[in-house]
């Protein structure tokens, strides 16, 4: 475990939700820097299993030397089919931990920090094959309003949109600095933290395709799970969280509960906490990335 790669938020409730078994099979869906496997592996016997996912190749470094530990090099997207290539059916536990590693931020390299003037990059998965550069200057107009209105949840950006492809006619934006420059003028006085963090959100999302990714994981997570297996999801933002709100409460994530011929609700999980966990006071005071952090919990009916 890495701990200057990542420090694991609410590793202790992560832990406590996941009710582990210590002949039990689970899955860590983003590994990281390891530090909440390397917990699970704490409470594992010799017959137990833990199955990690990982995208990006720098938690490669950070693999538990173990032989109850299999590291699987993919998104977690691809779920049920990596488990089913390991022999492995079901499972009794899945801990997912979205969003980026503190590691993915502190690399000025990858792009994703506001606080560096780095190359715009944001792959989480560097053989990916789009950048932020390219979302910046060769998205139209009215696809830029999309993904800064709805991933980005930002107020004016259907000017922000229009500023940017203004902009990237005089000179191509492909560093934060230059994007930084060219929306100054919008950002509203005394937020521009806030403001450029909503908008690298929204670049993120749209480059790894996050919300598609976490839909599909979601809905792979209930045929892998032993009945009383648990699913144990951290998010960071709304749109994350409302996703994984609404799969625990209906089993979907739009529209009314299903129904089956009687009339009764067809639900594959029900919700453990009865409203998202968050992290004490304590634990946002030393490590700031835990103030947005919501932890639900479910368990296969």
């Amino acid at each position: 475990m890495n701990s200057g790669y990542h420090v694991p938020v609410m590793l202790h409730e992560c832990i406590e939700a996941l009710a582990i078994k210590h002949d039990g099979t689970y899955v860590d869906a983003t590994f990281g820097g390891g530090g909440h496997a390397g917990e699970i592996m704490k409470y594992l016997g010799g017959e137990g299993r833990l199955y990690a996912f990982d995208q990006d190749p720098d938690a490669l470094r950070n693999v538990i030397d173990d032989e109850r530990f299999v590291f699987i090099h993919q998104n977690f997207r691809f779920l049920k089919n990596n488990l089913r290539l390991c022999g492995v059916k079901a499972v009794d536990g899945i801990l997912a931990d979205l969003g980026v590693s503190s590691h993915q931020f502190d690399d000025a390299q990858r792009g994703f920090s506001t606080r560096f003037d780095a190359e715009l990059d944001m792959r989480m998965d560097r053989a990916g094959a789009l950048d932020a550069k390219q979302v910046l200057n060769t998205y139209s107009e009215a696809e830029l309003h999309r993904i800064f209105g709805m991933y980005g949840e930002l107020h004016n950006a259907r000017t922000l949109a229009k500023t940017i492809a203004t902009a990237r006619l005089m000179q191509p934006i492909n560093t934060v600095g230059t994007l930084k420059e060219a929306v100054k003028n919008i950002v509203p006085r005394g937020k521009e933290y806030k403001y450029h963090a909503q908008l690298f959100q929204a670049l993120r999302i749209e480059v790894n395709g996050e919300l598609d990714a976490l839909q599909e994981f979601l809905q792979q997570t209930v045929a892998v799970l032993n009945p009383g297996g648990r699913l144990v999801v951290m998010s960071y933002h709304s749109l994350e969280d409302r996703l994984v709100k609404n799969f625990i409460a209906k089993g979907k994530f739009r529209g009314a509960v299903e129904k089956d011929f009687y009339g009764n609700e067809i639900k594959p999980l029900k919700s453990i906490s009865r409203k998202a966990i968050v992290a004490s006071d304590d634990e946002v005071a030393l490590n700031s990335r835990a103030r947005s952090a919501k932890l639900r919990i479910a368990e296969k009916v």
